[in-house]
């Protein structure tokens, strides 16, 4: 198969996936910017090694590549690991706009979530981001962070525990406005 073939096959495997990988690597390292990065390092990665997958879930496999991308730029730059708050871009309806009221309300449960979540130990939220944000079943997590599905059960469950002692505890202190 000639290069640009290769490529075109690439193309159509991976970049479709690139917003689950940026969400994945943004949720792990808690920094825009190294997150894009991360992101472009894995897909080079991956373009390198794309004549060794064999074809399957190409989102899984590049999940897999950007975890590990993300763990190890973790672990060598521990020290530099400051939480940094992302924005998320309010979506809202031409039509049907809420107040500003409500926009002020959502936006405070938003971050009351996001801090939640960037709370949680990295296998925690890791586990989250990718069941309940990005909609992997339990056996795709499993194989995409190589432990038993039993892990991946018992990391959602702790993890779920976590957030919501999280939440009632910021909502008790008067985390809303």
């Amino acid at each position: 198969m000639n290069g640009a073939d290769q490529s075109g096959l690439f193309e159509r495997a991976v970049l479709p996936h690139l917003g689950s990988a940026y969400n994945l690597a943004r949720w792990l390292i808690r920094n825009d910017q190294d997150a894009e990065d991360l992101v472009q390092e894995a897909c080079l990665r991956a373009l390198k090694s794309f004549e060794g997958f064999r074809g399957g879930d190409a989102r899984a496999w590049l999940l897999t590549i950007v975890r590990n991308s993300c763990y190890t730029w973790l672990r060598e730059n521990r020290l530099q690991e400051l939480a940094t708050a992302f924005d998320e871009e309010i979506h809202t309806g031409e039509e049907d706009s809420p107040s500003p009221e409500a926009l002020l309300l959502q936006g405070a449960n938003t971050r009351l979530v996001q801090d939640a979540l960037e709370a949680l130990p990295p296998e925690f939220r890791e586990a989250i981001v990718l069941r309940e944000l990005e909609g992997l079943s339990y056996r795709e997590i499993a194989g995409l962070c190589g432990v038993p599905v039993g892990t991946v059960m018992s990391r959602l469950a702790r993890a779920r525990q976590r957030l919501e002692r999280h939440l009632t505890d910021s909502v008790q202190k008067g985390g809303l406005p």
